[in-house]
């Protein structure tokens, strides 16, 4: 048990509890929702329309990817986050790497360790799929992902890799499975 989770309320631990992490398709209507979230939580950050990386529904499909929506006890959408495979190319990626994309979680259901937990089931699925290493990229104005992320084993990449690589709020993260 994690010491975040031993000084949960009452209510947060029971919250907690009564959330599940179900296995979706990347384009599932739910898992649509909170990726407009978030988007708009890029925006407004960055000052921009978001984040323009690529995405398709098939790269999150097993076996080169994994999708999670979280749902609270009544059935409402409240986190999610995916992993999508990748082998050594111009992007900066190598052979094995298995990404982190579309981590979030909703504003009214934070503090809870969804974060956590999505990003434990993510490693767990990639590392089932013969995935090597997880990798991600964020950016300066994301402190509490930064946070999340080094708290949880995730060291700086020795090359910056993806989409952004080349923007100076990008930060890139890597962790050995």
């Amino acid at each position: 048990m994690s010491i975040q989770s031993s000084v949960q309320s009452p209510s947060q631990r029971s919250q907690r509890a009564a959330i599940e992490l179900r296995p979706t398709s990347f384009d599932h209507p739910d898992a649509v929702k909170l990726n407009d979230r978030v988007q708009l939580e890029y925006a407004e950050r960055y000052g921009d329309e978001g984040d323009v990386t690529p995405l398709d529904p098939a790269m999150f499909a097993a076996p080169r990817g994994f999708y999670l929506v979280a749902y609270d006890e009544n059935g409402t959408p409240v986190a999610t986050g995916g992993w999508r495979g990748h082998e050594e190319n111009d992007e900066g990626y190598a052979h094995g790497d298995a990404e982190i994309k579309r981590m979030y979680v909703t504003p009214e259901a934070r503090g809870l360790g969804l974060a956590r937990r999505i990003l434990a089931a993510l490693e767990d699925d990639a590392r089932a799929a013969g995935r090597t290493r997880m990798v991600l990229e964020t950016g300066t104005k994301q402190p509490e992902a930064i946070a999340l992320y080094t708290s949880t084993g995730y060291t700086p990449a020795p090359a910056k890799f993806g989409h952004y690589r080349f923007e100076d709020l990008s930060r890139c993260y890597v962790k050995a499975l």
